[in-house]
């Protein structure tokens, strides 16, 4: 059971919608729980207080305000890496962040698969 990190983008209300909702638009999963165990690696340690808050049972959400710790915090995942699939999953998840922060009407959402 791996966490997959789901980019989501705002869709503004409409005349038929009341309120705003959001889609997903691009998903890096975790099939082979890389991420889960990345995070295993890393948690407690005091330098990702955000990725320590990811939980295999539930759902973490991310917004642009958060976008820049997330990145500093995915340097560290980067520092335990040791396989290419590890090294893939960290590139795919700064890729999703960096969208994040440049694009103010998106969140990252972190899910049980």
């Amino acid at each position: 059971m791996g966490v997959d990190a789901v980019l989501y983008r705002l869709v503004r209300a409409g005349p038929a919608r009341r309120r705003p909702s959001y889609v997903a638009s691009e998903v890096v999963a975790d099939p082979d729980d890389v991420l889960l165990d990345l995070l295993k690696r890393v948690r407690g340690g005091g330098r990702t207080p955000l990725l320590d808050r990811v939980d295999p049972l539930g759902e973490l959400v991310v917004g642009a305000g958060s976008a820049t710790q997330l990145l500093a915090e995915l340097r560290c995942l980067a520092e335990v890496a040791r396989t290419p699939a590890e090294v893939e999953q960290v590139r795919r998840l700064g890729l999703l962040a960096r969208r994040c922060l440049n694009t103010r009407d998106v969140e990252i959402r972190f899910e049980v698969d």
